[in-house]
């Protein structure tokens, strides 16, 4: 299980401000959760806390009850893997390299790829459906290639716990439903627990099974997704009336904006 107790963070300086206020989350086995909030409410930094590439200033972040600090890079990368909302090859690498890259935590110092790496990383070309792109270059990719390819990248780390920044983001619907369904076929068939940031109400009532909503840096609400995607914490959230309802050929929550509240 990887939990947040009571987390804090702000950043360093005079006038750091304080992102995140004595947030708590719990992310067990096989579950998909969603964190939703307006810009500025700190979901990203929490990812980050999450993985442990920020400390919080207060509270504490476990893997299995073991303090994230107390892990190695090197261990932590081989049980979570980290998806950012964007990702940007700083050379001209083939796909096949790129996915490659996730196996460095499972090799030594100046140690190269072996076989079992090479299988790895067809493994997750295949689960994504991205192996036909393995001898392209990562930079003439769509976008949502792309983040297919990102997240095959983190696949190939073979982690427990999948963190993912906006998946959707910039992508057109076609690829919005590609990625929903990977995510979704993944958590199912290969327990990966995902935990998710993402603006898209939508996204979020049609995939997840629990959200945290975060409004200004604290939790405004928790819980399934039925419970916590509702009128009245859209409002609270976001300053928007919204028709919340259960769409019978899609068999999930969607959400339609209907006015900002404070001009209806």
């Amino acid at each position: 299980m990887l939990a947040a107790t009571d987390v804090s963070f702000s950043y360093a300086g005079p006038a750091g401000a304080r992102v995140l206020g004595d947030v708590s989350l719990r992310a067990r086995r096989g579950d998909l959760i969603g964190i939703l909030g307006p810009n500025g409410s700190g979901k990203t930094t929490l990812l980050k806390v999450l993985t442990g590439m920020l400390a919080p200033s207060a509270g504490s972040v476990t893997l299995d009850g073991v303090a994230l600090a107390s892990r190695s890079r090197r261990e932590l990368a081989r049980r979570i893997a980290f998806v950012p909302q964007d990702t940007v090859a700083a050379f001209d690498y083939t796909v096949l390299e790129v996915v490659l890259m996730g196996r460095y935590p499972h090799l030594g110092p100046f140690e190269l790829e072996k076989a079992d790496d090479l299988a790895a990383a067809h493994a997750a070309l295949a689960a994504t459906r991205t192996d036909a792109f393995a001898g392209r270059r990562f930079a003439t990719l769509s976008g949502g290639e792309r983040q297919r390819v990102a997240i095959a990248s983190a696949l190939a780390q073979a982690p427990d716990i999948l963190l993912l920044d906006e998946p959707t983001a910039s992508l057109d619907i076609g690829a919005q439903l590609d990625i929903a369904t990977l995510l979704a076929t993944l958590n199912r068939e290969h327990g990966l627990t995902i935990v998710l940031s993402t603006h898209d109400l939508n996204f979020a009532g049609s995939l997840c099974r629990q959200l945290v909503l975060l409004s200004r840096g604290r939790v405004l609400a928790a819980g399934g997704t039925a419970d916590v995607l509702t009128p009245a914490t859209i409002r609270a959230l976001y300053g928007v009336d919204a028709d919340v309802r259960f769409h019978e050929a899609a068999r999930h929550l969607t959400v339609t904006p209907i006015a900002r509240a404070d001009v209806r």
